[in-house]
């Protein structure tokens, strides 16, 4: 498949807000495509690269290069090309990935420079797009959408799923199965402003601790254990005390879901850069184990004996969960029958941040486990911290965002009346806003490389988050998590934006 037919999906998808319309582009994609394209195509439309990132920046891709006239490249092309790249180091190593990156470009159209630019740069970013795939894929092959949603479930992987059905059609499907030993997508929750919006949504539902951990599914298999992030990455061998405590589960052969999570000699959660920070340490485990244990903590069960539970209402999967998994390796939960007894809810909310935990879970009593789906039967609440920020800078954007800034580069008041650097973002961003902004910021614009226009720091800016975390990237030790742009505040001044020690104070378990 030719990168140009890609690179023109990926826009149209991008422009249009109309789920069909978006199905049937990528229905009519999947249909040109060969079975050894999905590996490539699949993350290339959701923004993603098989190689994951390359260091690709825009010392590199700032040089401008004459496009080539007519499109010659094909999407395995690009995917060899950037391989080569990634494995070029050593000494002038820098000099030669340059010549590689511009020989790529060279024999790119416009368009596809366009394109490849955004998607070295994490600019190509398709919402939901896995779900949209999977019903482009149906179309384009005859399949029933929800066999497909299913089978890359089960399979864990949309590309796999893909390849199958390309080459062999519907029948395919068949193949996949749940089994212990190969992890499946896990079931994901949407939000819900609060404790009672979500009761009255539901009606009969349990209401879980939150824990602000790493989901992890394990499975075990006699003696054989295999525990596996949600994005299926296999990390056993980085935390044994978790395959210690499954073998010490009374059944032999499980699949059960969770989180891991490091806490203090209180008990109460460390913060989660520490329980990041331990899951992704590599060497010398055994060190890190005993600096940062963590103790793993079950909300769910797909399989046990053989049996496949995945369509089993959630109280009668939790039944189960509560034979095989001790109460203190069980999250904490709370039952209501409905609306009535949303107080009840609410006092288990409240108890949950007291313990140091970043909300509730609220799930539907009668709800199937539907693995790799945001779905409506779980609905997770917590509170939204809100900080007035400076814009420092922003950047151009591309795709739809292409010819307006983007990107805020994010500052809180230091003592000094400067500005710190928090982190950037461009997500929560309407067309509306991408549109007023970029004129707004034009008008204060001091500097522009091409990529980063510099501002005066005048226009404030209300920024939802997550939370914190210790970062040395930045001047002031930390950067926020999850960050979105709530609305611009040109109510107020630059010294009215919060303070950097007002932010930490909020934060002492991540303050330097």
């Amino acid at each position: 498949m030719l990168l140009s037919r890609l690179a023109r999906v990926s826009r149209e998808v991008s422009a249009t807000s109309a789920r069909s319309k978006k199905i049937a582009l990528l229905g009519e994609l999947f249909r040109a495509a060969e079975a050894d394209d999905v590996p490539v195509v699949i993350p290339y439309l959701a923004g993603r690269l098989p190689q994951g990132r390359l260091g690709i920046g825009w010392k590199l891709l700032g040089r401008r290069v004459p496009p080539a006239e007519e499109p010659t490249l094909t999407v395995r092309d690009v995917d060899a090309r950037l391989t080569r790249i990634g494995a070029v180091t050593g000494p002038g190593s820098q000099a030669e990935r340059g010549r590689l990156v511009g020989a790529l470009m060279a024999a790119a159209t416009e368009d596809e420079q366009r394109f490849l630019t955004g998607l070295l740069t994490g600019e190509v970013r398709q919402g939901a797009l896995d779900a949209l795939a999977s019903e482009g894929l149906a179309e384009a092959t005859g399949a029933d959408p929800a066999h497909v949603r299913r089978a890359v479930m089960l399979a864990g992987s949309l590309q796999t799923v893909a390849r199958a059905l390309l080459a062999d059609g519907p029948a395919a499907l068949g193949e996949f199965r749940l089994t212990v030993g190969r992890p499946v997508q896990p079931m994901l929750a949407q939000t819900a402003s609060s404790v009672p919006e979500a009761v009255g949504r539901l009606g009969a539902c349990a209401v879980e601790e939150k824990l602000d951990g790493i989901r992890v599914q394990v499975h075990r298999d006699d003696e054989g254990v295999h525990v596996h992030t949600r994005t299926l990455d296999d990390i056993t061998d980085r935390l044994p005390e978790v395959a210690v405590a499954a073998l010490a589960l009374p059944g032999e052969r499980f699949i059960l879901d969770g989180e891991v999570i490091a806490l203090d000699e209180r008990g109460r959660p460390r913060s989660f850069q520490e329980t990041a920070g331990r899951v992704g340490s590599r060497l010398d485990v055994t060190t890190a184990a005993a600096a940062v244990p963590v103790s793993p903590v079950f909300f769910d069960v797909l399989s046990v004996d053989g049996r496949d539970l995945l369509d089993l209402p959630f109280t009668d999967r939790h039944a189960e969960l509560a034979r095989l998994v001790p109460e203190p390796m069980r999250v904490r939960r709370v039952v209501v029958e409905g609306p009535q007894q949303v107080a009840e809810a609410e006092e288990f909310l409240a108890g949950t941040l007291e313990r140091g935990h970043e909300g509730v879970v609220v799930k539907a009593l009668d709800a199937p486990y539907s693995a790799g789906r945001r779905g409506a039967a779980w609905l997770k609440v917590k509170p939204v911290h809100t900080l007035d920020l400076v814009v420092l800078a922003a950047e151009w954007g591309h795709g739809r965002r292409t010819g307006k800034l983007s990107n805020l580069h994010l500052g809180a008041r230091n003592p000094d009346g400067s500005f710190a650097m928090l982190g950037k973002t461009f997500k929560g961003m309407t067309d509306a806003m991408l549109t007023w902004g970029t004129g707004r910021l034009g008008q204060l614009a001091v500097d522009d490389d091409g990529r980063v226009v510099t501002v005066r720091p005048e226009l404030v800016v209300e920024i939802a988050y997550d939370g914190l975390q210790r970062s040395t990237r930045y001047p002031a030790g930390v950067t926020l998590r999850f960050a979105r742009v709530v609305r611009f505040r040109e109510d107020k001044g630059p010294e009215e934006a919060d303070s950097v020690s007002t932010l930490l104070a909020a934060h002492p378990e991540v303050a330097p």
